[in-house]
């Protein structure tokens, strides 16, 4: 009994045997042909390495020719070729070319386990600063992004222009592809390195192989931004009705009205006069409290009251007496009055004697 699973899997080492002319001994019926333009400053370059290219095709048994005057290259099949699938990775590698990619590179195209995808990011932003603002952000600083993409997905990449190259096995370029787009649709690259990292990590583990991986995977949530600040005005709609608003007074129905239609002109300039001279009054009078404020004194703070030493204890002046008494008892350095007194007294009556 053998496990399913380890059917649907592919061994480790295991290569398909490469495509002989044993495979097909006739060749092939018809001619095909493949043509791509490609841009003038790429004209010095592929004239220079256009016998290593025809060398590469030759071996296949596939022709190739370089027209400088229409700026274009041709692929064709011969009698020769037997590799019905060698005309596709032609066309490929002229494509791959026509993209800036260096000869080393796209001659990897004629292996049989390597393959390329040519991803198109001109119509993918609308605007052409945030467009290059964010194929920026997919080179890194240095190139580092793309040297750290290149590595876990074993791809080569070239960004160039609107398009972006990449060339290597079939699992890397799908990863390349999903973390071109996402960086146009403005995901940062790094979040999709950081998941390419640790499925690096967990396809190490035999164990794992058949298990699902989403509980090791980060999830990157989206950070919302700001609301939109509330206008101060808001248009409210008013509820509809069918009939029409009411005709707005003009100045004649306004005069009819006040009484002033029927004064005399001399009467409403007066009038006029009166009204230009109240507001004028207001004025002033604004004007005169402006000033006036200039000269209130400021209210001062209430002075704080200090508290009355309380009087209810009660000294006892008897107690403090006796105190006094029997520090005077004490001869702690100077003698008292009386006995000084006494031996002055003394002292003289000893010099009277003498």
């Amino acid at each position: 009994a053998v496990d399913e699973s380890e059917l649907l899997t592919v061994p480790d080492g295991w290569k398909e045997p490469a495509f002989t002319r044993e495979d097909n001994p006739k060749g092939l019926l018809e001619e095909s042909s493949f043509a791509t333009l490609f841009p003038k400053y790429r004209e010095a370059y592929l004239k220079e390495c256009w016998p290593l290219v025809q060398k590469a095709l030759g071996e296949h048994y596939v022709n190739a020719a370089l027209d400088l005057i229409e700026g274009s290259m041709t692929v064709t099949t011969t009698k020769k070729t037997f590799d019905p699938y060698a005309i596709i990775r032609a066309r490929d590698l002229i494509k791959l070319l026509a993209r800036s990619v260096p000869f080393e590179q796209a001659v990897r195209i004629l292996q049989d386990d390597v393959a390329c995808d040519i991803i198109k990011i001109g119509s993918l932003v609308r605007k052409r600063e945030t467009f290059i603002k964010r194929r920026a952000r997919l080179l890194g600083p240095k190139g580092s992004t793309l040297k750290a993409l290149e590595l876990l997905t074993n791809c080569y990449i070239m960004v160039q222009g609107n398009t972006v190259s990449a060339l290597g096995p079939f699992s890397g370029l799908k990863e390349v592809r999903k973390v071109v787009l996402d960086t146009m649709k403005n995901i940062h690259p790094i979040y999709n390195i950081k998941t390419l990292m640790i499925k690096r990590e967990l396809a190490k583990d035999p164990e794992l192989r058949t298990q699902s991986w989403e509980r090791f995977l980060p999830k990157f949530k989206r950070k919302n931004l700001k609301k939109r600040k509330e206008p101060k005005k808001k248009n409210t709609k008013k509820e509809y009705t069918p009939f029409p608003p009411p005709q707005p007074e003009s100045q004649i129905d306004k005069e009819l009205a006040s009484g002033e239609y029927f004064l005399k002109e001399r009467q409403k300039k007066r009038k006029q006069m009166e009204e230009i001279k109240a507001k004028q009054a207001d004025a002033i009078k604004r004007r005169q409290e402006e000033r006036n404020k200039a000269f209130i004194p400021p209210k001062e703070k209430p002075v704080m009251k200090t508290k009355k030493a309380s009087t209810e204890k009660k000294i006892d002046i008897e107690a403090i007496k006796e105190k006094v008494k029997n520090a005077k008892k004490k001869k702690l350095g100077a003698l008292p009055e009386e006995e000084v007194k006494l031996k002055m007294a003394a002292d003289e009556k000893k010099k009277k004697k003498k």
